[in-house]
């Protein structure tokens, strides 16, 4: 079982905490964290983006002049591509990009997200994390101190304080157990979990 350093806000070691292999220690498989980072970027996209061929424009039924004699170029319609107000050639359509992916596979994918964190000492569990009164200045003081200016901070409820003193800092995001993804964690450069979403994600996740 794998065995990490707990710290308070003022960044102390307050102790240890054993940490399940079956969730933080496994081989980390760099082709699942891929995949499921390539699923989450396509799942962000609406694809409602679409413009109109040459069939769907309205108007330009008439040829425009007759086929010979006038010394211009032919044309059968004023819709066509090369003409203003014409259709688009290969014109994009709305289209779904959403990805599947197997929930094990996915499972996966945030586990050996999570062991590489602990395995790069990237991984800070906090004995607690409450605020008084929001204010941007507590989370900044904490993420100082924990010497980690880019992270991604995993709450067990919603500490509303926390959460609306962090939202105006640059490169930190707060999450709950339940909606942690293997993107955010990739994307941040440090893991903090306090101790109660630890254990809560021992029952999650297990």
């Amino acid at each position: 079982m794998a065995t990490t350093n707990v710290y308070n806000m003022n960044g102390d070691q307050v102790g240890n905490i054993d940490l399940p292999d079956d969730i933080f220690n496994v081989p980390v498989n760099e082709h699942a964290i891929h995949m499921a980072v390539v699923q989450y970027l396509a799942n962000q996209r609406q694809g409602t983006k679409g413009t109109k061929t040459r069939a769907e424009v309205r108007g330009g039924g008439k040829k425009p002049w007759r086929q010979k004699g006038t010394g211009r170029a032919r044309q059968g319609s004023t819709r066509s591509p090369q003409w203003t107000g014409g259709g688009v050639v290969f014109a994009p359509k709305a289209r779904d990009y959403s990805i599947k992916m197997n929930k094990k596979h996915k499972r996966l994918a945030l586990k050996s997200a999570l062991s590489a964190k602990l395995r790069d000492s990237k991984f800070i569990v906090l004995d607690s994390l409450t605020f008084p009164e929001i204010k941007t200045k507590q989370m900044t003081s904490v993420c100082k101190n924990l010497k980690t200016d880019n992270a991604l901070v995993v709450l067990n409820s919603a500490e509303n304080n926390v959460i609306r003193s962090a939202r105006n800092i640059p490169n930190v995001k707060t999450a709950g157990v339940n909606t942690i993804n293997v993107y955010d964690i990739v994307k941040h450069d440090t893991f903090v979990v306090t101790k109660d979403a630890v254990t809560k994600m021992q029952e999650v996740y297990a």
